[in-house]
């Protein structure tokens, strides 16, 4: 009855507000553990949240055999959750202070030294916005590489373009330090690595999106990522540093990962040391990972069966 009163051409501007704006934004008023309980029934009860990227999503896991039909329902939930909380913490982040994330958050391992330069890698896996601000209380200067955020690639889109405008803008703000484009050169990389601050990027990208990429496997799944971030370290001779943000699905205390790798001569073994985590993370929880409805763009076609 509703959606009849609602012309045509606001539904999709309504439905953004709603699944960026106004229902991840009462994190900022609700208390975490209340919030949570009401986006674990939002996530379990209305199947139009996300529906359409978590409609793509479960074809492309179930394509890969990862959910069964009978798990189908449950993991939709999970992924409508799983996207809920990172919207969420957007402004959750920026209403609470490092108390908040010290009694919400319990942390595995330990960021690198202070004044050492090295790339901090992660991936589109759990929620990663407390990440920033801990690597940021811990002193490292963490240097963000973040798209740009073209305008056409938003026309139609406003809410959408005001949202990731904002988010980007608080990644800067929760590090403390300006982020980084670099699509046209590495070369603002090379300046901070230079300085003995730290480099930060989410790396699981479709390979498309770049002009290099190198194989490897992802949770036994043969797939093409980007290499140029991983090379510099080769390169450069500084370390990496893996780290994941991930949710308890049961109580939303979130969890981070600290995981430090030594320097490496080789691009290969690098790659393949790095993406081990992000395999371990999909297996331990394959509703996390974020990127599912774009799994063609970053995994290889199976060859066709021949015939005997």
């Amino acid at each position: 009855m509703l959606r009849a009163l609602i012309p045509s051409r606001w539904r999709p501007h309504l439905r953004e507000a709603l699944e960026l704006v106004l229902l991840p934004g009462l994190a900022a008023v609700l208390p975490w553990g209340w919030c949570f309980r009401v986006f674990c029934w939002l996530a379990h009860r209305c199947q139009w949240l996300y529906r359409e990227p978590c409609e793509r999503a479960l074809h492309e896991v179930q394509a890969r055999g990862w959910v069964t039909p009978a798990q189908a329902p449950r993991w939709l939930a999970q992924r409508r959750l799983v996207t809920l909380i990172d919207h969420a913490d957007l402004y959750l982040a920026a209403t609470r202070s490092n108390r908040w994330m010290q009694r919400h958050m319990q942390v595995q391992g330990q960021w690198p030294t202070v004044g050492q330069a090295g790339i901090l890698a992660t991936f589109h896996w759990g929620a990663g916005m407390w990440g920033l601000r801990h690597a940021q209380q811990a002193g490292l200067v963490p240097h963000a590489l973040v798209a740009a955020l073209n305008g056409a690639h938003f026309a139609g889109h406003p809410v959408l373009h005001r949202y990731a405008q904002a988010r980007t803008a608080y990644v800067a703000k929760a590090l403390g330090c300006p982020t980084l484009d670099v699509s046209s050169s590495l070369r603002p990389a090379v300046r901070a690595l230079r300085d003995h601050e730290q480099v930060l990027a989410a790396i699981d990208v479709p390979s498309d999106q770049v002009a290099a990429s190198v194989p490897v496997q992802i949770a036994g799944m043969a797939a093409q990522v980007p290499k140029a971030l991983l090379r510099l370290a080769v390169e450069q001779k500084v370390p990496v540093t893996v780290y994941l943000t991930g949710i308890d699905m049961d109580t939303g205390q979130r969890t981070l990962r600290i995981v430090p790798l030594p320097v490496q001569k080789d691009l290969d073994t690098l790659v393949a040391a790095v993406f081990s985590y992000l395999s371990e993370a999909i297996q331990q929880d394959s509703a996390a990972w974020h990127f599912w409805s774009e799994a063609p763009r970053f995994f290889v076609p199976p060859a066709p069966a021949t015939a005997e």
